[in-house]
C-alpha cells in the first residue's frame, strides 16, 4: 500500500496522495479526517511511514466497526480493504455475495411493514418520511445520522426497501446499546446491492465506494429537527 502511494520511495506520503487512496476505503469523510488526525500527530500535513501504517490500521478499525481511536490500534483485525483491483487483498477471502444477510427474514417482514406504512414513491422513501421513524427511537442525531449514511448505500437520498431495512437494523441494534459501525460491514449490505468484483474470489466491502457522495444529504442536515414534525 505503501508503495501505491510513495512511488518515490521518499519514506513519506503526501495529504493529497493520501487522501486519494484513504477514500477507496469506502469510508465516509468524516471517519477518513478522524484517521487523518490521529496519524498526523504533529499536523505538519505529511505521514512518515510509521504514520501511514497507524492510518491504515484505523481504516481497518473502522471497516470492521470498531471505534476510531488510537487505543484500537492493537485490536487484532484484518488488513484494510481497498476498491483497487490492484490491491493485493481484494484476492483473498470468500466473495461477500456469499455472506448471509444479517437481517432476520421475521425482522425484515416487520420492517417492510414499516416501509410500506410510510407510503413510498417507486419503491423510494424520501429522507423527509424517514427522519420521524428515525427521530421517533430518541437515538442522538449523530448517530442518527450515521445510519442514515450507512443506509442509503447508493448515496441517492432515498432509502428502498433493502436500505430501509438496514436502517432499522441499525437503529435496533443502537437502541440495544450496540455501537453503530463507521463503516457498513459487508454482512450487513443487502444481496440485492453486493456487486461481485471480475477478480474471481474477490471481496468488494461497500458497492457505493467507488461512487462519490455528493449528492448524499448532509446526515445531520436530514434530521434537524429544527421543524415541528408531522407524521
Amino acid at each position: 500500500f505503501l508503495s501505491q502511494v510513495d512511488s518515490t520511495n521518499a519514506g513519506r506520503v503526501l495529504a493529497s496522495d493520501a487522501a486519494v487512496f484513504l477514500k477507496k476505503s469506502g469510508l465516509t469523510d468524516l471517519v477518513l479526517g478522524k484517521i487523518w488526525d490521529l496519524a498526523d500527530t504533529d499536523g505538519k500535513g505529511i505521514l512518515n511511514k510509521q504514520e501511514f501504517f497507524v492510518a491504515l490500521r484505523l481504516v481497518a478499525c473502522a471497516q470492521n466497526g470498531l471505534d476510531v481511536s488510537l487505543s484500537s490500534l492493537n485490536l487484532p483485525v484484518p488488513p484494510p480493504r481497498f476498491t483497487d483491483t490492484s490491491s493485493p487483498l481484494l484476492l483473498s477471502g470468500t466473495a461477500s455475495s456469499d455472506l448471509p444477510w444479517a437481517v432476520k427474514l421475521e425482522d425484515k417482514v416487520k420492517y417492510d411493514a414499516i416501509f410500506d406504512s410510510l407510503n413510498p414513491v417507486n419503491g423510494l422513501l424520501s429522507g423527509d418520511k424517514v427522519k420521524p421513524v428515525l427521530l421517533n427511537s430518541k437515538l442522538p442525531v449523530d448517530i442518527l445520522g450515521r445510519v442514515w449514511e450507512l443506509s442509503d448505500i447508493d448515496r441517492d437520498g432515498m432509502l428502498d426497501r433493502d436500505e430501509f431495512a438496514v436502517a432499522m437494523f441499525l437503529v435496533y441494534c443502537a437502541l440495544e446499546k450496540e455501537p453503530v459501525p463507521m463503516s457498513l460491514p459487508a454482512a450487513l449490505v443487502p444481496p440485492s446491492k453486493r456487486k461481485p468484483l471480475s477478480v474471481p474470489g474477490a471481496m468488494p466491502l461497500l458497492p457505493s465506494a467507488t461512487k462519490e457522495s455528493h449528492q448524499s444529504l448532509p446526515p445531520v442536515g436530514i434530521l434537524a429537527a429544527k421543524t415541528p414534525l408531522t407524521q
